[in-house]
């Protein structure tokens, strides 16, 4: 008997947004819809947020839908195709390309049907209109096959395994200090991407965790945010992705007020043994 991937995940707005007044700019998304697939597609997207990007929180909003829908129209043309080294190279080259333009052409629409007013022109320029929507964005995908991992701009990515070791799926980007970040606002933004194809042959991870760069900000240092990876795991493990995915508000809640005080979102990928409850 085959077991599904499971998704889950929770977004909350920032303690500082929410005494400023001002909407959460992260967000989240992921197919299907159920949460539950031989294939899944999880995306998170931080819209920057200052003056200079007066709608960062559509962007970011535009970024997950576009990233998941793109990833499972292709994932799903592929369900069959024999050459992964082919499927690879799309992901590694044309993936981040089509990502940017469907993004650019998306966010074209919405200013089209809503063009800027005055005060976000004097804020951004007439000139770099785009701008407006600046975001990063992270995506993953798992098949029964491969995994894929997507990454542009600050927020974290990691994998456990089923013995409780973390790690990183993508290298480290060193131009991403302090609140500097790349963005899909940039020119040629599909450089930025960093991409990561890995077989699932032999093992796979048994959860993948994809965060907005509020949530490891929230903790003291790098090791106390690795541990949550291996601390979901067994709470998941122990009492269920269902109580997990119930106390995630709560837990990110108590994140960015006690934190960094930005918008925390977290999803989660599981895959679960045969055996497992919730």
């Amino acid at each position: 008997m085959q077991t599904e991937w499971q998704v889950v995940g929770q977004s909350v707005r920032g303690a500082t947004h929410e005494r400023n007044g001002l909407p959460n700019q992260d967000a989240i998304r992921w197919l299907p819809s159920s949460g539950r697939g031989s294939t899944v597609v999880l995306a998170v997207a931080d819209g920057h947020g200052s003056a200079r990007y007066p709608r960062s929180h559509t962007g970011a909003q535009i970024a997950v839908q576009i990233a998941t829908k793109l990833l499972d129209d292709f994932l799903n043309s592929q369900a069959d195709a024999g050459n992964l080294s082919l499927i690879k190279d799309a992901i590694e080259e044309w993936l981040p390309r089509t990502l940017v333009r469907n993004w650019t052409e998306a966010v074209a629409e919405n200013l089209k049907a809503e063009p800027l007013s005055p005060d976000e022109c004097a804020s951004v320029g007439l000139a770099d209109e785009p701008v407006a929507y600046g975001t990063t964005l992270l995506a993953a995908a798992v098949t029964e096959r491969f995994a894929v991992y997507l990454q542009l701009g600050d927020g974290d990515i990691l994998t456990v395994s089923d013995g409780g070791v973390v790690s990183r799926p993508l290298t480290k980007d060193d131009r991403l200090l302090g609140n500097e970040t790349t963005s899909l606002c940039a020119a040629e933004a599909w450089r930025d991407f960093r991409v990561s194809f890995q077989l699932l042959r032999q093992s796979h991870p048994a959860l993948i965790l994809l965060s907005t760069d509020g949530y490891p900000n929230s903790f003291r240092d790098e090791s106390g945010f690795l541990q949550v990876g291996s601390d979901l795991l067994s709470m998941i493990q122990e009492h269920g992705l269902t109580k997990v995915k119930d106390s995630l508000a709560g837990w990110l809640s108590d994140s960015t007020h006690a934190g960094s005080g930005d918008d925390v979102t977290l999803g989660l990928i599981y895959h679960p043994q045969i055996t497992q409850i919730g």
